[in-house]
């Protein structure tokens, strides 16, 4: 039987456990850089995943990542800070993890197999939703048994997979490919295969909330500033973008309820608050859109 790659044994392997601790930590280095290489021939696929996510979200659908191990591992690590970056509502993105919360405390490998609970996760998809499956093999049965569901209940579908032409690839409407090398501890995806999937991720998102509208010249302009530290990013967001003083960008945050996108409509001339809302809703929340709808006549 012909091995995947990631269970291939690593070139540079051979006698790794007599080798010095200098070298053991270059071939691990070595293994992250080629690992992440991957995902520049993936780009193409990752515009089309990153258009359907917002597309989803666009139109009040949710997000799943699901997944098993590690790659569970990744999607849950990019699902949650969507609500913190771009300011996504925490019910509108969902992790399914082989073994739910006990996976937490505690990886197994049998429970990637449960189809039963996968099937149990993934009964509320309806075809408003878009799934985003992530497996190093490509064929793990829980999150392949969560696409299938999702695929017959016609919600967009996304694949993050490091083995081409897998029976996740195969299935879903967009397969994102990061055909990794073998790794330095051969099967342990963990490693190339999980830094790749996670830059994936992160640009996959990262697009998806600048379609959006929740970025600006590369600032966070939907963050939820729910703590001291975001307090004053946010304030200092609000500054660098209409170049009004801290002091008076934190003025405006307070005037908008701490939301940043309302403050730079404030600072930027928009009458009140329910103006500055009225603008951003009539722009589709894109706050350099709703800028060009201010008038000289709107200013206060």
């Amino acid at each position: 039987m012909t091995l995947r790659a990631t269970e291939t044994p690593h070139p540079d392997a051979c006698g790794l456990d007599q080798m010095a601790d200098s070298a053991i930590l270059d071939v691990l280095f070595q293994g992250q850089v080629l690992a992440a290489k991957t995902v520049a021939q993936a780009q193409p696929d990752i515009q089309r995943g990153a258009a359907l996510m917002a597309e989803t979200l666009g139109n009040n659908g949710r997000l799943f990542y699901a997944a098993a191990g590690s790659s569970g591992l990744m999607g849950m690590a990019d699902g949650l800070e969507l609500s913190g970056t771009f300011g996504i509502p925490p019910q509108s993105v969902r992790i399914l993890l082989a073994g739910g919360q006990a996976s937490l405390t505690h990886l197994t490998g049998a429970i990637e197999d449960d189809k039963q609970a996968a099937q149990a996760d993934a009964a509320d998809i309806t075809e408003r939703d878009c799934v985003i499956a992530l497996s190093a093999s490509g064929s793990t049965p829980y999150p392949l048994e969560i696409l299938q569901h999702a695929q017959a209940k016609g919600a967009r579908t996304i694949a993050v997979v490091n083995t081409p032409d897998s029976p996740m690839a195969k299935l879903a409407r967009v397969a994102i490919c990061l055909p990794t090398p073998p790794e330095p501890i051969a099967g342990s995806t963990r490693l190339g295969a999980a830094t790749a999937q996670k830059i994936a991720l992160n640009m996959m998102s990262s697009l998806m909330g600048v379609k959006l509208g929740h970025v600006f010249d590369g600032l966070m302009v939907n963050l939820q500033a729910d703590n001291a530290k975001l307090r004053a990013r946010a304030s200092r967001i609000v500054a660098q973008i209409t170049q009004v003083p801290q002091s008076q960008a934190a003025s405006f945050l307070d005037k908008a309820n701490g939301k940043v996108k309302p403050a730079v409509m404030l600072a930027k001339g928009a009458t009140d608050p329910q103006h500055a809302n009225d603008l951003l809703e009539k722009a589709g929340q894109n706050l350099r859109a709703a800028l060009l709808e201010l008038k000289p006549e709107d200013i206060r």
